[in-house]
């Protein structure tokens, strides 16, 4: 199948105190690492979005900057890839495990996940309203992977705002299947989880 990624490297950074297109792991800004993950992985191309060399301008949202990728992919691409550059350390391999998850037609978009570790409530106005069931909730990573045809429907149909693009293919009634996703690819929110990414990438060794 014919495989392109989208890296989005736009966000504002608002919770990690600055824009984070430009910092760097291992001399490496973490876009280069996400966009090399991709094509690595089997992705022939990859279209950056944010403020990077070759970047084209992202949107308000995160979905809004997808959607400006996607305006980037050329028709008879089979499968897209979307990667935040937050998550630098996600492997080659993970892409291609995703990519295989998409053997079936009737599987229509794929996401890495990994287990909740902590107790997870419910809260309304500062109540505790329920403790949920974590033996069925998992958190979830990019990239995440789709058949391009679906992609292209749900940011054409879905209005409101979503927190990831599986909730979108979800929307529009499509099927989304997990694959176990790695410790090692962190999301970089806050400061902290610099620290935490570089500790990940001296256990692995660096390229």
């Amino acid at each position: 199948m014919r495989t392109w990624g989208i890296v989005v490297a736009a966000g504002s950074g608002s919770r990690f105190g600055g824009p984070k297109h430009q910092l760097k792991l291992d001399d490496r800004p973490l876009w280069v690492w996400a966009r090399d993950a991709l094509i690595d992985g089997g992705a022939e191309q990859v279209t950056l979005v944010g403020p990077v060399p070759g970047g084209v301008a992202g949107g308000v949202r995160r979905q809004d900057s997808v959607a400006a990728g996607l305006a980037e992919v050329p028709d008879g691409v089979d499968v897209i890839a979307v990667h935040d550059a937050a998550r630098p350390l996600a492997s080659p391999d993970l892409v291609l495990r995703l990519i295989d998850a998409l053997a079936s037609p009737e599987v229509h978009g794929a996401v890495p996940v990994v287990p909740v570790r902590d107790t997870i409530k419910q809260v309304e106005s500062g109540r505790v309203v329920a403790t949920l069931d974590r033996s069925s909730l998992v958190a979830v990573q990019t990239p995440q992977v789709f058949r391009a045809e679906w992609l292209r429907r749900a940011h054409a149909s879905v209005v409101g705002s979503a927190t990831d693009d599986a909730a979108m293919v979800e929307a529009i009634g499509g099927t989304v299947v997990t694959v176990p996703g790695e410790p090692a690819a962190v999301k970089i929110t806050y400061p902290d989880d610099v620290v935490v990414a570089l500790r990940h990438l001296e256990s692995r060794g660096a390229p």
